[in-house]
């Protein structure tokens, strides 16, 4: 199976589990009247459009370039990306709404058993489907996979908490009958609102990286400059560029000969170079331009120079 085939079997998972979460956390809610159940169908429910997004981004990030995108569709993933993070502010604002108007005025929740078993079949599914992504987006680079792994990771740990919460309540009310501890339902709403807004920040972060043309992180930098000083014939190099676009990597730089080497030969060793970097970082595309070794040595190649090493 190909990467981009990988990519959306696993996607399509975690619709289907978001699916049948969103309607059974929906109903439970409803029937036992938990905010905190709800705002955690509410938080499976942008679980599902993330999954839903992430689903038409892996099926387009992956196709080749065109006349209106030379450098490819591998940022949709990172547009999506962004796209879930917003979406995930408002439902934790909308959650927080929710939870302070039942903190004023309060109602009973009624079948509390129900309510608890839902959050922990909702951890255990959510919990086995997140590692199943997070496998495939580490395989394959795909920041869009990954922004839905940690939404369903999130939500393991929100619906593990609305379940303590409601055992809580559960059994104090049955220690000190007659009293009531509904108030702890939607605090614990509110916390769930709080991990949101971290999720959906920490990937805000990510995901608005790369759509700002940032550099590979420095272990990628580290196997390009490794490449670049294997090779024999070249006396250095100068502006080295690198972004990403999705999982696609650009890498561009100046590789500098002695005057004397002929075009033939400085071609080979670039094709080397080329060879090299796509090997040591997948997903790769290089350019690199010639220049010949001038004498003084320019302030630009200085730094990069092995005959100043």
């Amino acid at each position: 199976m190909d990467s981009n085939s990988k990519k959306v079997n696993i996607v399509k998972l975690s619709v289907f589990s978001n699916s049948f979460l969103v309607v059974s956390k929906l109903i439970i809610g409803i029937i036992i009247g938990s905010v905190s159940v709800i705002s955690e169908a509410i938080h499976s429910a942008i679980d599902l459009v993330a999954a839903l997004i992430a689903f038409f981004a892996v099926k387009n990030s992956n196709k080749p370039p065109d006349e209106e995108h030379r450098f490819g569709h591998g940022k949709i993933e990172n547009i999506s990306g962004f796209i879930e993070a917003i979406l995930i502010f408002i439902a934790a604002v909308w959650i927080i709404y929710e939870a302070v108007k039942k903190l004023i005025y309060p109602g009973n929740i009624e079948q509390i058993g129900w309510g608890i078993l839902v959050m922990f079949v909702s951890s255990a599914l959510n919990f086995y489907v997140s590692r199943k992504l997070m496998k495939t987006a580490l395989e394959t680079d795909s920041i869009a996979i990954k922004a839905d792994a940690v939404h369903l990771m999130t939500d393991v740990y929100t619906s593990l908490g609305v379940a303590v919460s409601l055992f809580i309540i559960w059994i104090m009310e049955y220690i000190f009958k007659g009293n009531h501890f509904h108030w702890l339902d939607p605090l614990c709403a509110i916390g769930v609102a709080l991990l949101i807004f971290k999720a959906a920040w920490d990937l805000t972060k990510e995901s608005f990286k790369d759509l700002m043309d940032s550099s590979l992180d420095k272990e990628e930098i580290s196997k390009i400059k490794s490449a670049i000083d294997s090779l024999e014939i070249s006396v250095g190099y100068k502006s080295l560029k690198t972004r990403k676009s999705g999982n696609e990597k650009f890498v561009e730089m100046d590789l500098v000969f002695p005057k004397e080497v002929s075009l033939l030969k400085a071609h080979e060793e670039t094709d080397k170079l080329t060879a090299s970097i796509k090997e040591k970082i997948p997903n790769s595309h290089v350019i690199v331009h010639m220049e010949p070794c001038l004498d003084p040595c320019p302030k630009s190649c200085e730094p990069n120079c092995k005959k100043n090493a």
